[in-house]
Order: structure tokens, then sequence, then C-alpha cells
């Protein structure tokens, strides 16, 4: 298996398209699954995953509160996910409107791992980035450190 250091993505971050399946199960259910997402690389996070709005299904999304703004993408809006009882407050975000070259990702939505029951690239279950801010999604073929461990707001 050939290793990624999260240290050698670029700066502004690299799109590429993603050939693996790409699995998010919450609530007991799969929340969405495709073979068509997009993953963002940035110097330092472990990669995050857009995943195109019509693989979601068994779930609602629904707009979130409050926006964010990023340097490179654009403005973000945020999306609780809700699955029979269950809710995930502001578990996903996507650019209606992203900055070039980032189109591809426009009607996507990216989502936290950590807020889900389980996130998967292929067959692999994935660790969420440490902190609260990041929603990079970490996998055995990803060395680091990754930021948004406690540390690393600085870098």
């Amino acid at each position: 298996m050939a290793m990624e250091d999260v240290w050698l993505y670029p700066r502004p971050p690299a799109i590429e398209p993603v050939i693996k399946q790409i699995r998010i199960e919450f609530a007991g259910h799969v929340i969405a699954a495709t073979g068509a997402a997009w993953r963002i690389l940035e110097t330092t996070h472990p990669p995050v995953y857009y995943l195109p709005r019509d693989a979601f299904v068994n779930c609602e999304l629904l707009p979130g509160s409050g926006a964010s703004l990023c340097e490179w993408k654009g403005r973000a809006a945020y999306w609780t996910i809700r699955a029979g009882t269950e809710t995930a407050e502001r578990a996903a975000w996507s650019y209606a409107d992203p900055l070039a070259p980032y189109g591809p990702i426009a009607d996507h939505l990216a989502v936290y791992a950590g807020l889900m029951d389980a996130c998967f690239v292929g067959d692999e279950r994935v660790v969420p980035q440490p902190g609260g801010f990041y929603g990079g999604w970490i996998t055995s073929d990803l060395t680091g450190p990754f930021k948004g461990a406690p540390g690393s707001m600085g870098w």
C-alpha cells in the first residue's frame, strides 16, 4: 500500500475524484453511498470527502445554523442530518458556489465522520480528524501528524 504524507499535500489544496466507494452509516442505516465522490487534499489535513447530494438516502438533510468561509473554496453552509429518531446537528457542510478550481464539489456534501455511526473509504472504516472543526477522514494509508490535534492550531 502506497502511503500518503499529508504534509506533502499542496497549498492551495488539490481536488481529485475518488475511485473507491464511499459509505456513511447513521442511526443504523446506510445514509449515503457513492462511487462518485471528490476529495480535497490540503497540507497537514487528512482528505475531506465530498459526496453528491443525491447519494444521501434514508435521511433528511436540513439546513443547519451558521456558515463559515474558506479562503480556498468560499462560503460554506451547514446541514443537520436526521435519520429515524436520531439527529446530528451541523454534521455536514457544502459549498453552493465554490471558487475555482473547486467547482466539481458544488451540490456535494462533506460529513464529520465523528458525528456518524461509521464512515468508510472502500472497506476501511475511517478515523475522524482530531478536534471539532476540521472534517478530514483518516485512513491507514495516511501519515501525519494531522492538524486539529491539541497544539496544532498554529500550524
